[in-house]
């Protein structure tokens, strides 16, 4: 099915706020295989995956009204990468196989870390220094950064996605890392 035969985002808000059912059904047609798959890159398992799609959709329905969302595809994997990581934590909490969420994590935290970042510098400030560095990053390394530490995605998916080979995406990112280390020093934060 092509894009233009879904709903737009703007008449799928229309149905939440008209409290129709179907606003949850045309969520799921437009964006149903875009969730699961953000919720199974953290979770590595189909079943809870689908349960955390499912989850969404009804945090959905009780956050619209009265949330108007701007972007309905950013609100909804947020959503969704909320209650992954979660149902993750509570996963990992039982010793359950580690998932891609892992791997991306730990890649990510060894470049940044050498302490508790909250210890080194307040988590908000944090925050907003590495937004400010992901939005200065040409399109290409802003989309590996944001499909391998957002959305845990895997490097073969994002190869894939881009039509590079893996080892590009592996350049890219020890690129896009080295640069955020370095982002951060001249902000003073050395963590």
């Amino acid at each position: 099915m092509d894009n233009e035969s879904y709903l737009s985002d703007e008449n799928i808000v229309k149905l939440f706020f008209s409290r129709d059912e179907n606003a949850i059904a045309q969520t799921d047609l437009k964006y149903g295989k875009l969730l699961h798959t953000v919720a199974y890159n953290c979770l590595n398992d189909d079943e809870c995956a689908k349960e955390c799609q499912n989850d969404t959709y009804l945090e959905t329905w009780n956050r619209i009204p009265p949330e108007r969302p701007k972007m309905l595809r950013a609100f909804l994997c947020k959503i969704t990468r909320c209650i992954a990581i979660n149902r993750y934590k509570q996963m990992r909490a039982k010793r359950r196989v580690p998932s891609e969420l892992t791997v991306s994590m730990e890649d990510l935290a060894y470049t940044l870390h050498s302490g508790d970042a909250t210890d080194a510098y307040d988590a908000k400030e944090l925050g907003r220094v590495i937004g400010d560095y992901v939005r200065s990053l040409p399109q290409k390394q802003r989309y590996i950064f944001m499909e391998r530490y957002y959305m845990a995605g895997t490097v073969t998916s994002i190869a894939r996605a881009l039509r590079l080979t893996e080892s590009a995406v592996y350049k890219e990112l020890t690129k896009i890392k080295l640069g955020l280390k370095l982002h951060l020093e001249r902000n003073d934060i050395y963590l």
